[in-house]
């Protein structure tokens, strides 16, 4: 059996705030604003991972009312997430993720992302799709106020057997 997840998050942008995208550092001006690490595109994972076997949102797992994720590296909440698909007897085929950023330029990151991505849950890179657009100077993100990603996940169960 298949299934498939999806997830979204967006956080304002403020001065001084570390910028963390897909557990990479990134040398910014602003960083995102959150309780957590703020890192918008594992949380998306995160919820795409959680919302395909509907195990509800990254909120009612890590609460930012808790102040035990205050800061907190985002990298736990996907491992955590791929913890209870795998005990459900699932596994992931591929991620495919959006992020949406005015500034600055993703490129030069992305393939660590897509490493720290793929090690956290113990699956290939190539199952990891990470892409970076901008906003076109439109809405929050174009304007450089925030900063957004989308995530799809496909899961299938383990016992699937692969003898056609």
């Amino acid at each position: 059996m298949i299934r498939i997840g999806y997830g979204t998050d967006i956080h304002r942008l403020e001065a001084g705030r570390p910028l963390i995208i897909g557990g990479v550092g990134i040398e910014f001006d602003n960083g995102a604003a959150g309780h957590s690490d703020a890192d918008v595109l594992l949380h998306a994972i995160t919820d795409a991972i959680l919302g395909s076997l509907a195990l509800g949102d990254i909120g009612q797992h890590f609460p930012d009312s808790d102040e035990r994720w205050k800061g907190a590296d985002s990298l736990t909440f996907l491992r955590h997430a791929n913890s209870l698909i795998n005990d459900a007897g699932y596994t992931i085929v591929n991620i495919d993720s959006v992020i949406d950023l005015e500034s600055p330029k993703l490129r030069p990151h992305i393939e660590q992302m897509r490493e720290n991505i793929a090690t956290a849950l113990d699956i290939d890179t190539g199952c990891v799709s990470v892409k970076a657009k901008t906003g076109e100077q439109v809405d929050a993100v174009g304007e450089g106020r925030a900063i957004r990603a989308q995530a799809v996940v496909l899961i299938e169960s383990s016992s699937v057997t692969s003898d056609k």
